[in-house]
């Protein structure tokens, strides 16, 4: 009697490579719009710490699969977080390995937004460097009338007033203000996304890999990023 072996779970982010020295990691779980779960973040958190070792590696590219960048953490996970402290602690510790892992990640990132970016989806739009938006992209933090708002890494990048309204509002950024807020720097059409954020890439990959450390570590120095992990509710 033959024995089969289990099927691997799908991955849930994927990789490639679609220029010299850009590597790009897309988040593959649309039918859930790309809700970061504790099996993505610990996914994306283990490539980000591959990207980071890899010495052909000099530029990411973040996006997602489907109409949505990502709608945020997966909060039915914090339903089942509520009643089961174990499955709490995993989540907690899944949190905050994901947000050290991006937010101090030793090389650029640009996010390639490619439709909403909604709660943790808007964290994870900000933690990038460089951020290039299909125009239907827009940003919320609707998690402010039941939770916490990762606040300081928007204010680093908006300034403190803008970031203070849009956490305690919780209203919607479309594509068009959020360029003017500061939060993106170039807005396409959907179907140019891709090769506008690899060509956006490209440029900032033209420079050596120590070069580009070099200025992510003057970044994060700036940014109040160069020390040890920070528990995400204190972001």
């Amino acid at each position: 009697m033959t024995r089969t072996e289990p099927s691997p779970a799908p991955r849930l982010v994927q990789v490639d490579r679609p220029a010299d020295g850009v590597t790009r990691l897309t988040l593959d779980r649309p039918e859930r719009r790309n809700a970061l779960s504790i099996a993505l973040r610990d996914e994306l958190s283990d490539e980000l710490g591959r990207c980071a070792a890899d010495p052909e590696v000099r530029v990411l590219v973040l996006t997602g699969a489907g109409p949505t960048f990502s709608a945020g953490f997966d909060l039915g996970e914090f339903d089942t977080a509520a009643t089961d402290p174990a499955f709490a602690r995993r989540l907690w510790a899944s949190s905050d390995r994901y947000h050290h892992a991006v937010a101090t990640f030793p090389l650029p990132v640009v996010a390639a937004v490619n439709g909403p970016a909604i709660a943790g989806g808007f964290d994870l739009a900000v933690l990038c460097d460089i951020r290039v938006l299909a125009a239907t992209a827009r940003f919320a933090h609707p998690e402010h009338t039941f939770g916490e708002v990762v606040y300081g890494p928007l204010r680093e990048l908006v300034g403190g007033g803008p970031a203070r309204e849009l956490m305690l509002t919780g209203r919607v950024v479309e594509a068009e203000e959020a360029r003017r807020l500061g939060l993106a720097s170039i807005i396409v059409e959907p179907a140019e996304l891709a090769a506008t954020s690899v060509e956006v890439a490209s440029t900032v990959a033209r420079a050596p890999r120590t070069q580009l450390l070099a200025h992510k570590a003057k970044i994060l120095r700036h940014a109040g990023l160069t020390g040890g992990p920070t528990a995400t509710l204190d972001l």
